[in-house]
């Protein structure tokens, strides 16, 4: 039986060590028809060369410029479609995935043709049996809730379930998804562009699930892990621009609205916050530029 191919897309910026690792582990993966598409912007590390190395068949993409993790990340989802991709795998540069994660997630999809999306279950880099994420779930707030999260893996999520959101670090899509619902919103930059793409796919009529027999291990977000102000620019931002999209309903507009005032307020007023201004600045920019419809990158 013939086996679907799977084009992986990663996005390296400076992180040659973590992208050599991700590689490595690619083509330890026991799925058979995989090609692997990096895209290096522009990078000062070597990462080019060294990649050509270690990875001659590895096709290397130099972007013209940076268009965020969304924007990017298109570039190589459009590569993949039109070099015949049936699955798309848009991988963060700084994850490691066990050897059967890739079949074992082709599996699932190929099980289910109303599958649209799937991802692997993540565990932090730095606690190897401690759960980051097993999927996503947006609550009847349109809050961000990573199931699992900081748990110690004791089973609890046995065998796909479905969800409402993948994390972005690995996220395994359709092509018939992405040529129904379309690809990541490159106005989003970074942040939330993921969940906005799950909520897309899943409102043209795809099922999102999570595979926890699939297993990855994630670098960026540790346990203890302390948003930039960037971060905290984009989350509100697009979390915002989320809600607007697809139309949230009335009770979760009020409660995020309603948090990130109350948010701002308590990083302004109480002492103990006072090393939150930034955060707070950030945050009322994000709201700003939300009310302005402005996106891209966040002004320097």
């Amino acid at each position: 039986m013939s086996q679907p191919l799977v084009i992986s897309v990663i996005l390296n910026t400076n992180r040659r060590r973590d992208t050599l690792q991700c590689l490595d582990s690619l083509r330890c993966n026991t799925y058979p028809n995989h090609k692997a598409i990096v895209l290096d912007n522009h990078s000062s590390d070597g990462s080019v060369p060294a990649i050509r190395e270690a990875y001659p068949d590895v096709q290397i993409v130099n972007l013209e410029k940076n268009l965020g993790y969304a924007g990017n990340n298109n570039v190589g989802i459009e590569i993949a479609m039109k070099q015949g991709a049936d699955w798309v795998f848009v991988l963060n540069e700084d994850i490691y995935l066990d050897v059967g994660c890739l079949a074992k997630l082709v599996e699932v999809g190929e099980g289910d043709p109303q599958i649209g999306i799937l991802g692997p279950l993540v565990y932090h880099h730095s606690e190897p049996t401690v759960i980051q994420s097993a999927g996503g779930m947006l609550g009847k707030h349109w809050q961000s809730i990573h199931l699992g999260k900081d748990e110690p893996d004791r089973g609890q999520f046995g065998s796909p379930h479905p969800v409402e959101w993948i994390s972005g670090c690995a996220i395994l899509v359709r092509r018939e998804a992405i040529e129904q619902a379309g690809m990541l919103d490159g106005s989003f930059f970074i942040y939330w562009e993921e969940t906005e793409w799950c909520i897309r796919v899943s409102r043209s009529g795809w099922k999102i699930v999570n595979v926890p027999q699939a297993h990855i291990w994630h670098k960026g977000v540790e346990r203890n892990y302390e948003p930039k102000p960037s971060f905290i620019y984009y989350g509100t931002r697009n979390h915002l621009r989320t809600l607007q999209k697809h139309e949230a309903p009335l009770q979760a507009k009020f409660y995020v609205w309603t948090q990130y005032l109350r948010t701002i307020t308590s990083w302004s007023i109480k002492p103990r916050w006072k090393n939150r201004r930034e955060h707070r600045n950030a945050m009322v920019l994000g709201i700003v530029h939300f009310l302005q419809h402005r996106s891209g990158q966040m002004p320097a």
